[in-house]
């Protein structure tokens, strides 16, 4: 009769059962390679401008983030027509940026292609689909209070309105 370690060998393993390897093996060890000098902020972003409008990217809007995080300086954000158009945009991202001797940090959201990051480190790239750019509305999201809407004041007045305007005034103008 056999055990269950004999059974489970004998149909799991039809070969003989591999040699652990000594603990001493060496690790696998991922290497990145940073261009050096790296390039500035100002030539990585014209790159990822020339990658966008390359590919003919629509509504391509730049943000600068400096100051508002310290994750990255500039956000690039851009809409495709299809979620193919909007993986290709980012594979022309990466391979403009390779150009430049810069391998992204990560690239997410290939598989899907509603939404790909990708990663330059000082320029993050956000390529959508408008559906998608419109329901998270990142623009928004990373320009409020720069500036305040067209027509209104520092205050949140309309333009020449007295924000101390009796009730009376208000029921004239309506």
């Amino acid at each position: 009769m056999q055990t269950g370690a004999q059974h489970r060998d004998r149909y799991t393993f039809p070969y003989p059962r591999p040699k652990s390897l000594p603990l001493t093996s060496q690790a696998h060890v991922i290497k990145t390679r940073l261009p050096s000098p790296p390039p500035d902020t100002d030539s990585l972003l014209q790159t990822v401008r020339d990658a966008v409008e390359n590919l003919k990217a629509k509504d391509v809007v730049e943000i600068d983030v400096r100051g508002k995080s310290s994750v990255t300086d500039y956000m690039v954000i851009a809409s495709g027509t299809s979620t193919r158009h909007v993986k290709s945009i980012a594979d022309e991202v990466v391979r403009f940026a390779k150009n430049l001797d810069v391998m992204p940090l990560g690239v997410e959201g290939e598989r899907e292609a509603e939404w790909v990051l990708v990663d330059l480190g000082d320029v993050v790239v956000h390529v959508m689909l408008p559906r998608v750019r419109e329901f998270y509305a990142l623009e928004r999201l990373w320009t409020v209070g720069d500036q305040p809407p067209e027509g209104m004041d520092e205050y949140g007045n309309d333009d020449g309105a007295n924000a101390y305007a009796s009730e009376d005034d208000d029921h004239e103008r309506y």
